[in-house]
């Protein structure tokens, strides 16, 4: 229960630094904090995950490929 906890303070924390139009890199670096935390609570409860699984491994992709720049 509490790396759910943790995953859903993690996502009130990105949400409040959107709305203080953080920096790209900080939110970045919780998205990537995010991502672990969502592991662990998939591994502290694996009944049932599968579209969390799911999500997990489109994000580690996204998180993972070259960024496009504008031409």
């Amino acid at each position: 229960m509490e790396e759910a906890r943790n995953v859903l303070t993690r996502l009130r924390r990105i949400e409040r630094l959107e709305r203080a139009d953080a920096p790209a890199e900080t939110l970045l670096a919780e998205v990537r904090l995010l991502l672990s935390e969502a592991e662990a609570w998939v591994a502290a409860e694996p009944g049932g995950t599968r579209r969390a699984e799911e999500a997990l491994d489109r994000c580690r992709r996204a998180l993972e490929a070259p960024f496009a720049t504008a031409a």
